[in-house]
């Protein structure tokens, strides 16, 4: 039996879900699976694809902060998919939390798996979870978290590990990013600002702040020999923080920018990376690098994961704190025996959800006539 026959249709709705997806599109890729992917417009998602040349469509964008804004994008991109879909006539649907692909599978009767590692985000996971076929979530996060979000508990796929393991289990540090960027290992910072329009956000800041301008300026004034990497979303975020930190323009050692390529090599040889959300700071910490995560909730069952596993990473949300924390962290420096592959070993000691989702949906389109 073959599946070289069979039609498989992606959506990729987010950064996250773009550098998870890349491992997974090469493995169905190399079965001969004729693929259609799509992609909504969303802070660096479509550079995530076109520095690792996916050939994908470009189809709807991000509602931003309002929740009407929200509703108005989710029916112009549903209208834009339907047709798109229905040409290509999928086998099987693939997804991370994308509700407009959810809704069209549901609709014409495609089978469904996604991923999902954030019930935090009630809105999208009461969208998406009752009608998705099978779901593949981690462990660490509680089943009765996803079963509360209307989700069948006999759709869950339960694995030891986190997503960002999907991407990390091969990887492999290329040390040509340190010349392209013009950096020595273990002398820089990234700083990556909050999700401020995830719509798990909303109302704890406003869209264009970043907690950034607050404990930047003094750590900068510790260490203004380091190189800073201020990551921003969205260009009103961009705006604000280059307006509050006027006095740092042209400042060779600090860059404000929206997307940086190779951002994991960046990370690895990075000598801190503080982060609004969790998705950087979970692959730095898997990775051996020192994290700091300043998400003003609660900490997240994937970092007391990390934390309780051994990996660098704490969830700070004071500035004050934080500003204490990371110039501890930087005064001891990057020793040598850091930036080695032990990293890698560790990693592999848990499941990779990728080949779990990989393995699933082979099976299934093998029993598809």
């Amino acid at each position: 039996m073959t599946i070289s026959d069979k039609k498989l249709w992606l959506d990729i709705e987010e950064p996250k879900t773009a550098q998870m997806f890349i491992p997974l599109i090469n493995m169905f890729h190399n079965e001969g699976i004729e693929l259609k992917i799509t992609a909504r417009d969303y802070d660096s998602t479509y550079q995530i694809l076109d520095d690792q040349g996916v050939n994908y469509e470009k189809i709807g964008k991000h509602g931003g902060e309002k929740l009407e804004d929200k509703l108005k994008q989710y029916i112009e991109r549903l209208s834009e998919l339907f047709p798109v879909v229905k040409r290509f006539k999928p086998d099987y649907f693939v997804t991370f939390s994308s509700v407009e692909g959810t809704r069209i599978a549901y609709g014409i009767k495609i089978q469904s798996i996604g991923f999902n590692d954030e019930p935090r985000n009630e809105p999208v996971c009461k969208l998406i979870l009752p009608f998705l076929d099978k779901i593949i979530t981690p462990q660490c996060v509680p089943q009765e978290w996803y079963i509360r979000l209307n989700a069948d508990p006999s759709k869950l796929i339960r694995y030891n590990g986190i997503d960002e393991i999907g991407w990390l289990s091969e990887y492999t540090p290329n040390p040509q990013i340190l010349e392209r960027f013009d950096l020595e290992k273990g002398t820089y910072v990234i700083i990556r600002s909050e999700p401020s329009f995830a719509s798990y956000f909303i109302e704890k800041l406003k869209a264009e702040e970043t907690l950034i301008t607050e404990f930047f300026p003094p750590l900068y004034k510790e260490f203004p020999n380091h190189k800073y990497f201020l990551l921003v979303r969205t260009t009103k975020q961009e705006n604000f923080l280059r307006s509050k930190l006027k006095n740092f323009s042209g400042n060779k050692n600090v860059v404000i920018t929206r997307y940086l390529s190779n951002l994991v090599d960046l990370c690895y040889y990075g000598a801190l990376i503080i982060s609004g959300g969790g998705t950087i700071v979970r692959e730095s910490s898997l990775l051996n690098v020192p994290s700091i995560e300043y998400f003003p909730g609660e900490t997240a069952p994937q970092e007391n994961f990390l934390i309780e596993n051994g990996f660098p990473l704490e969830h700070i949300k004071d500035p004050e704190k934080i500003i204490e924390r990371s110039t501890e962290i930087l005064n001891q420096k990057s020793s040598n025996d850091r930036f080695n592959l032990s990293f890698s070993e560790k990693i592999k000691k848990f499941e990779n959800p990728n080949l779990i989702c990989f393995d699933f949906v082979k099976k299934k389109l093998l029993e598809i006539n």
